[in-house]
């Protein structure tokens, strides 16, 4: 099952809502819709330093609820996240996406990230945010299929971007790796899956998963 994770449109960059929304009403219609920040720019998906990035998730929430979009997940632009972020998450009660199973790629010296490896919940000051990781990207996708070997994780998460659609090695590739996996794996819906997890999830703390240096981190 595939879940689409989207950001408010920025206006001030002349993004037009009116076309946004209704891309998103179709988004709506095929699958579990969640909420993806960009903390810069529509080109610019990781914060500055001071960037209120907490304040930024809500308000962005509060915009695509206003709008009638329903949200239960999230991820964050660049696989950025810290402890604001995850306490925004568990106040939204969103499942958060943005931990990885190993160092996001092309992420800078001390760049901020989340490692977490299965399903868990992580405590925060407004309670327990249910964080299941993206454990793959499109390319480990498709070394997946090229392997015979078991796949490690209990939950494979992959991900990839609308753009890839548009490119057709990339193209190719999804529909691989995506036909290996349901030769492997039972598709589930990520709502569904969040429930289930939810029952025999561990508890972490934030300093457990968080690595790297934050943007902000005012915990």
């Amino acid at each position: 099952m595939i879940a689409s994770l989207v950001r408010p449109p920025d206006e001030g960059r002349g993004e037009d809502a009116t076309a946004w929304l209704e891309r998103v009403e179709e988004l709506v219609e095929a699958g579990p819709v969640g909420h993806h920040t960009h903390w810069t720019a529509p080109d610019h998906a990781r914060p500055l330093a001071g960037a209120e990035t907490g304040a930024l998730v809500l308000a962005e929430a509060a915009w695509l609820r206003a709008h009638g979009i329903a949200a239960t997940c999230f991820c964050g632009g660049g696989w950025y996240s810290d402890a604001s972020v995850s306490r925004a998450c568990a106040e939204l009660e969103y499942v958060d996406c943005t931990p990885r199973r190993h160092r996001p790629p092309r992420l800078e010296p001390g760049g901020a990230w989340v490692e977490l490896r299965e399903p868990a919940l992580v405590a925060t000051v407004a309670g327990n945010v249910l964080a299941i990781p993206t454990t793959h990207s499109l390319g480990e996708l498709v070394r997946l299929s090229a392997r015979p070997s078991p796949i490690p994780a209990a939950v494979v998460h992959g991900y990839f971007h609308d753009t890839d659609l548009l490119d057709g090695r990339r193209r190719r590739a999804l529909r691989t790796g995506l036909t290996f996996l349901g030769r492997r794996r039972c598709a589930r819906d990520l709502d569904e899956l969040a429930a289930e997890v939810r029952e025999r999830a561990s508890t972490v703390s934030w300093d457990e998963i968080a690595r790297g240096r934050a943007a902000e981190d005012p915990e």
